[in-house]
């Protein structure tokens, strides 16, 4: 008896197999498509274009749902847009409602149910029919995926469910993530205005009170006729004025968005160098850092820190000679030294690391970056700053 598969088991095998590897090469697009967008219009675009191709469809459009509870029409491909244009929610609906309200995979073999509606064809042949595939995340349909395919690919959907449920879910988390980002986005605009009050106040406030007083003193002299110490206090003024719009132009210096051309390694000797030549501070540069690419939220956090602390060493230290050190070990931990020869921190005036504003601001920013940051300083001794934190590939992600 022979052992070799008959004529039609070999098909089906090859049939199989061909649906595997077309699977994998779906998902594998699909996550490429991801993980090289940026942001979350780019995402979609990129999407578009690949399921589409891949899926052998005429056209695509992807429904997800907004704030407000509707669902709006983020992006389409292929399709007359001025047939799901929001002047038009009754054709909007009937290409993603099914599957949005009952949450699986809707297959329609034709349009005529929406055409009808639409009064007039979607393409220009009638051998087009639809499948809308609902985006699922944590139980809760977040969008709908509608795709425009030939009756005959129609046909055999079902073979293909579960790779369309499968891509459904990888875009849902997605979208999830970019709008999480947002949402961090605007904590960390959040942040930032709170930091520059806090700042503003920390270092205006003496002055503009001292510069009140002042005045005060002013008048009391001018209504006592003393010509010379008239003339003292003007020149007291004048000198506290000179101070605040000092302190006030470093601030907005300070403040500014780190948005230069260079890499990360090339703002921070941009920072440096500005530092330098402004305190006329020795300052020295140590440099054994990779090129490691980190996302702009790593960077503008590191970027800051290293603000903060030379501002604070500008400020308030004294010193003659700083150091700073970048090392990026070989066991995935990047470490930054920043370190002064000044006075040290001095508590009863600025109260304890962990109470000084700025230094709490640097905290919470290392605790951004998942890392640590330690203040060690003593009167006399200067202030050393130590930031460690791990590249974020390597950071645990919570289950």
């Amino acid at each position: 008896m022979s052992t070799q598969p008959s004529t039609e088991q070999g098909k089906a095998r090859s049939g199989n197999q061909t649906l595997e590897e077309r699977s994998l090469q779906i998902l594998y697009e699909v996550v490429s498509s991801i993980n090289t967008s940026h942001g979350l219009d780019d995402l979609l675009t990129r999407f578009m274009y690949t399921f589409k191709r891949v899926t052998q469809s005429r056209a695509a459009a992807i429904w997800v749902t907004q704030h407000s509870g509707k669902m709006e029409l983020s992006a389409s491909s292929g399709i007359d847009e001025s047939l799901i244009l929001q002047d038009r929610p009754d054709v909007r609906r009937c290409l993603y409602e099914r599957a949005a309200t009952e949450g699986k995979i809707w297959v329609e073999t034709d349009l005529h149910k929406c055409e009808k509606i639409a009064g007039r064809p979607f393409f220009d042949d009638r051998h087009t029919g639809m499948v809308s595939v609902p985006m699922r995340y944590r139980g809760k349909v977040t969008g709908v995926i509608t795709l425009f395919m030939d009756s005959a690919l129609i046909e055999e959907i079902n073979s293909t469910k579960p790779l369309l449920t499968s891509i459904a879910h990888h875009l849902s988390v997605a979208i999830e993530r970019y709008h999480n980002d947002e949402i961090y986005r605007q904590h960390l605009i959040k942040d930032e205005r709170t930091r520059i009050a806090h700042e503003l106040h920390d270092s205006l406030a003496q002055t503009l009170a001292s510069l009140r007083f002042q005045v005060r003193v002013l008048d009391e002299t001018l209504h006592q006729g003393d010509e010379s110490t008239t003339w003292q206090q003007l020149e007291r003024i004048e000198n506290s004025l000179d101070e605040a719009n000092t302190e006030l132009r470093g601030l907005i210096a300070n403040f500014r968005a780190p948005a230069y051309d260079q890499n990360l390694l090339g703002s921070i000797e941009k920072i440096v160098s500005q530092f330098r030549n402004e305190t006329h501070i020795k300052t020295y540069l140590q440099k054994e850092w990779s090129n490691t690419s980190l996302s702009r939220e790593s960077e503008t956090q590191i970027l800051r820190i290293i603000q903060e602390a030379l501002w604070n060493i500008r400020k308030h230290s004294e010193a003659k000679t700083v150091r700073i050190m970048l090392k990026d070990r070989n066991d995935g931990n990047y470490h930054i030294l920043i370190e002064d020869d000044g006075i040290g921190i001095n508590t009863k005036i600025y109260g304890s690391p962990g109470e000084h504003i700025g230094l709490t601001i640097m905290q919470e920013r290392a605790s951004n970056l998942g890392g640590t940051l330690r203040v060690e300083s003593e009167p006399g001794e200067g202030t050393r700053i130590v930031l460690k934190f791990k590249k974020p590939e390597l950071q645990s992600t919570p289950s």
